[in-house]
């Protein structure tokens, strides 16, 4: 009896150490996160992708409008009403490089006239055997005068006056202001200078004056002009 008694309890001490192992096990698997086979859950779905680049093809952007430039005339923006450059009108007289008319290839005279009155009139002729161009006006010094003689800048012509050989041209000189403004001075002879397209003098020629020729300071000398008419008009 004794020996079923020890082999009793001895069952009896084996079943619980297996129930504490089984205990401790099943402690240890909740500690270490251990799942119970046959419980795995369902694999988790594949990760999304973050490259931010997508191969769909996609029109592509409009690209922003780049103003013109646009050419301003010269003359202003207004100029011509639309904003658009002037053609430029060649200058064919500039472009000929026409000569001055001077002493060497013309002749200056000297002559009074009879209206309007304190007036005398300037006449150049083209001598030569090609055009030549009365630019401006002359230069003119009466007897040893140091200053030039006035120009009247309202007689500029619309062209220069250009001179075939054996053409003339013209030039107003008024030789007195109002009476009793001014002290007339008695002059003898005039001293004449052509000038170039730049209106720089080119040499000088001396003409005599008509007799008893009185000036003052408040005369002048028109531009060159094609006809007798518009020389003696101011």
């Amino acid at each position: 009896m004794r020996t079923n008694r020890i082999r009793t309890t001895a069952l009896a001490v084996t079943a619980l150490a297996a129930a504490l192992s089984l205990t401790a096990c099943g402690g240890e698997d909740k500690a270490m996160g251990t799942k119970p086979a046959g419980s795995a859950e369902t694999a988790a779905p594949a990760a999304t992708s973050t490259d931010s680049t997508d191969n769909t093809a996609q029109p592509d952007a409009p690209k922003a409008d780049t103003p013109e430039t646009q050419t301003v005339p010269a003359g202003g923006k207004h100029a011509g009403g639309n904003g658009k450059k002037p053609e430029t009108v060649p200058d064919t007289k500039a472009a000929a490089s026409i000569p001055a008319c001077t002493t060497t290839n013309s002749t200056v005279k000297v002559s009074s006239v009879s209206r309007p009155i304190n007036h005398l009139l300037l006449t150049v002729t083209n001598t030569g055997s090609t055009d030549c161009a009365a630019y401006y006006a002359p230069f003119l010094r009466f007897d040893d005068a140091q200053a030039v003689y006035p120009v009247y800048d309202d007689s500029k012509p619309q062209a220069v006056v250009t001179l075939a050989p054996g053409d003339k041209a013209y030039a107003g000189i008024a030789l007195l202001g109002e009476p009793g403004e001014n002290e007339p001075v008695k002059s003898d002879n005039l001293g004449v200078t052509m000038v170039d397209r730049n209106n720089q003098p080119k040499n000088e020629t001396t003409v005599k004056l008509p007799a008893e020729t009185y000036t003052d300071s408040l005369g002048f000398v028109t531009y060159w002009q094609s006809d007798v008419e518009n020389a003696l008009m101011y």
